[in-house]
């Protein structure tokens, strides 16, 4: 008989499966809100309602630029899965709960190594009231962020910005 999966990693599965019908070119990302067991909404990468996806166009700006991964976001055409998440969810319902986040690479289809929150999606995260973010990093294993310590006592917009 097979081992029941913890929860913890039930609900990285659940993220992981969102991801799937993402749209970018480069990496897909899956995120699930949860609080008090309860999924409170789901989000992944993708071209704002209306607007064509990167795989209809079958290029990424980005990509077809050469910008490297975590630089000028502002050029890329989708929403990424936190912001997607966040926007399909109540405020209220957000406070105090848990994001699940799944990268994988499109090419390969390896999880997205030491995979995070861009700088503009932490601010949506701290902003929605989520406490807690846990990211995949292999099929069983995940890290787990505190919110408050690490994004908001530990500001690294201060340092990434003023390069000390």
């Amino acid at each position: 008989m097979e081992r029941r999966r913890d929860k913890t990693n039930y609900y990285l599965d659940i993220a992981e499966s969102v991801l799937t019908r993402g749209t970018c070119l480069r990496r897909k990302y899956g995120a699930i809100i949860v609080r008090d067991d309860e999924i409170i909404s789901t989000g992944y990468v993708g071209a704002p309602r209306g607007r064509k996806n990167c795989c209809d166009l079958g290029y990424c700006m980005r990509s077809k630029l050469g910008i490297p991964r975590g630089e000028r976001y502002e050029i890329c055409r989708s929403v990424h899965a936190e912001a997607n998440a966040i926007i399909s969810a109540e405020r209220q319902k957000m406070i105090g709960a848990t994001l699940y986040l799944v990268g994988r690479e499109c090419e390969g289809g390896d999880y997205v190594k030491n995979a995070s929150s861009c700088s503009m999606c932490k601010r949506l995260i701290i902003n929605a009231g989520i406490k807690t973010v846990v990211i995949r990093d292999t099929r069983d294993e995940y890290r787990v962020i505190d919110v408050q310590s690490a994004w908001v006592d530990e500001d690294d917009s201060l340092t990434d910005v003023l390069g000390y």
